[in-house]
């Protein structure tokens, strides 16, 4: 993609202070939205930027955002901010930080003829796009551009509507936060009603069909770390930000709330509601409904029903489930066992309750195969989402969790990829939906699907260091690894102690070559978190790098069970693979697929794992799969 300034020459001989004043402007407000969409930002020059994309879909997808938020930003301010883009999708060449290429060529060529505030981009783009995004493609025609022998065939992509700033302002408002709600309650122990508030609340509003709505995740990091409304929305890329308090005493809560417009940092209204615990829902679906009424959202009888409907009539179910919330949040493999067993009380007080089985689904899911084997954790699973399809089949949480299952456990990717889009399209702001689609994707090689699908993940969890890190995951299964490397060390400044980052890191540095550096910090990442599983990771990085006496004597510690926590057989194969000894490789390969080891699939594509497709056993195993 190349971006330039409208009459930036101009700009510049008028007045150097003024231009220098909207290029930093122009690069607040592009950078952000490079970012959302994996965008690398290889080299500036003067008011122009080339940067580098995943896949073809994402950069027209960041183009259409970009322009929007400039005419969004147009039609507030007196003075323009008008850019072109052009992009073309191609071989590139990689010289240290920077690319060279007919690609890039073509792309500097294609910018100048977008109109201003337009995008043109190449028939190859054209060919990979049409039908995938939100807009018109008109075709130019074959245009003859400089130093390119053959002539190219252009396309401009036109917004669907022609009021721009209109639908882009409205776009804008219709992304919303919801900050943690504050604890005003007597008790401090009743901190985590607060916080299970904020998670439902998120999740009434994700089942809107036209909002965006930013997860839990990446709102609770502004608990307690007040900043201003303007800079959260910035952050966030929302437009709308709800923020309020709770005040729980014994049967009674009062929630107060207020709906401001980030973009313009106003308030748009304010609101108190004394209710019983047993009405809290009607408060959810209440503030929901002024929320769709004021950002002009047209509710469907379908979404009105849902929203509208309490997921369980029990106030003491509710306040378990609320806890078990809470202890998710935690984020820890023995905080969501914690939860599970809130979550099972929750049941227990009302068997009716299809979201606290869905959650014990999920919770099973996640923890499989890292700290309780799969032949424990699916069964679990398994039991707890049929009981929440059978009360509840209209429950994206529990579609999501039947994807999800579906690939880890059943491995039956179709069923997998089914389920997941079938909860996307039930709560499209369900972040979670799109980053397991977007792992099941590529564990089947479906990058360009699977990477569209993590940033669009990314999108409506910016802070979520799971969901960089598997996006940074992806980028390394696709041989992509800059990306990869850019996005490990995203999730570090967020959390420099995130272990599988550090893990992530090195096995980048094994795949290109830096042996050292990838040993240096695979011991390190085990200073932290020493457990088997990242031992078991850090003895397959010695191993790749030719430290076999270190990987070995690893490996007869993991065996012997000297490391704490759980190490999937799977693992224990992989470093006998790259200790070179096949046929151990192949006989745990073989335990893992009898305990339904979900690293299988997730693993297969790794790039330091590839050693193990040298093994014709191995490589009928997948095939068996049905795994490319």
């Amino acid at each position: 993609m190349f971006t330039d300034i409208v009459g930036y020459t101009a700009i510049s001989q008028a007045s150097e202070p003024a231009a220098m004043a909207i290029l930093n402007e122009h690069r607040e407000l592009l950078r952000p939205s490079f970012l959302r969409y994996g965008g690398r930002e290889v080299k500036t020059m003067g008011d122009a930027l080339l940067v580098e994309f995943p896949s073809s879909l994402e950069a027209v997808r960041c183009a259409l955002e970009i322009q929007s938020r400039l005419a969004e930003r147009n039609s507030r301010q007196e003075s323009k901010l008008m850019v072109r883009i052009g992009i073309h999708v191609g071989e590139v060449i990689h010289a240290g930080d920077d690319v060279f290429g007919d690609a890039v060529n073509i792309a500097a060529r294609i910018e100048p003829l977008a109109q201003p505030g337009g995008i043109c981009v190449s028939r190859q783009v054209f060919d990979f796009v049409q039908n995938k995004v939100e807009a018109r493609l008109e075709k130019v025609g074959p245009v003859e551009l400089k130093n390119v022998k053959l002539p190219i065939e252009i396309y401009k992509v036109l917004p669907l509507s022609a009021a721009v700033a209109e639908t882009s302002t409205a776009g804008a408002r219709r992304r919303v936060a919801v900050l943690p709600f504050e604890n005003f309650s007597p008790e401090a122990g009743d901190e985590y009603f607060a916080d299970g508030l904020t998670e439902e609340m998120i999740g009434t509003l994700s089942k809107i069909r036209e909002l965006s709505v930013i997860s839990r995740t990446s709102v609770m990091q502004y608990k307690r770390k007040p900043k201003p409304i303007s800079e959260i929305g910035r952050e966030l890329n929302a437009g709308t930000i709800l923020e309020g308090s709770v005040r729980k005493a014994g049967n009674r809560a009062r929630v107060s709330i207020q709906m401001i417009d980030a973009t313009e940092d106003k308030h748009v209204w304010a609101e108190n509601y004394d209710r019983d615990l047993q009405d809290i829902f009607s408060v959810q679906s209440d503030i929901a409904g002024r929320v769709a009424q004021e950002l002009k959202v047209k509710l469907l009888d379908a979404e009105k029903e849902v929203i509208e409907e309490p997921p369980t009539k029990s106030p003491e179910a509710n306040l378990l489930f609320l806890r078990g919330i809470y202890e998710v949040d935690k984020g820890s493999p023995l905080d969501i066992m914690k939860a599970n067993e809130y979550f099972e009380l929750a049941v227990a007080k009302d068997p009716q309750f299809a979201l606290a089985y869905a959650l014990l689904a999920s919770n099973y899911v996640a923890v499989a195969g890292e700290n309780l084997p799969g032949s424990e954790a699916f069964p679990k699973a398994k039991e707890n989402l049929e009981k929440a399809l059978a009360l509840d089949p209209r429950l994206a949480r529990a579609h999501c969790a039947k994807g999800w299952l579906a690939f880890q456990y059943d491995w039956d990717w179709e069923e997998a990829e089914k389920s997941l889009k079938q909860a996307i399209a039930l709560a499209p702001s369900l972040a979670v939906a799109h980053h397991f689609c977007g792992r099941t994707l590529a564990s089947l090689g479906r990058f360009e699907e699977a990477l569209s699908e993590m940033g669009r993940a990314y999108e409506l969890d910016p802070a979520s260091p799971w969901v960089m890190d598997h996006f940074a995951t992806v980028y390394y299964m696709a041989e992509m690894f800059r990306d990869a490397r850019r996005m490990f060390n995203k999730v570090l400044e967020i959390n420099p102690i995130f272990v599988k980052a550090h893990m992530g890191l090195a096995m980048v540095d094994v795949a290109e070559g830096k042996k050292e550096d990838a040993t240096r910090r695979a011991d390190a990442a085990v200073a932290v978190d020493g457990e088997a599983y990242f031992q078991a990771n850090r003895a397959i990085v010695h191993a790749s790098t030719g430290s076999r006496a270190t990987a070995e004597a690893i490996l007869e510690r993991i065996l012997s069970g000297e490391y704490e926590g759980y190490s999937a057989p799977q693992l224990t194969g992989a470093i006998y693979y790259c200790l070179g000894d096949k046929d151990k490789g192949f006989e745990w390969m073989k335990r893992a697929l009898e305990a339904r080891d979900p690293g299988i699939p997730w693993f297969n594509k790794w790039p330091i794992l590839s050693v193990q497709r040298q093994d014709p056993r191995f490589v009928q195993m997948l095939h068996d799969l049905r795994l490319p």
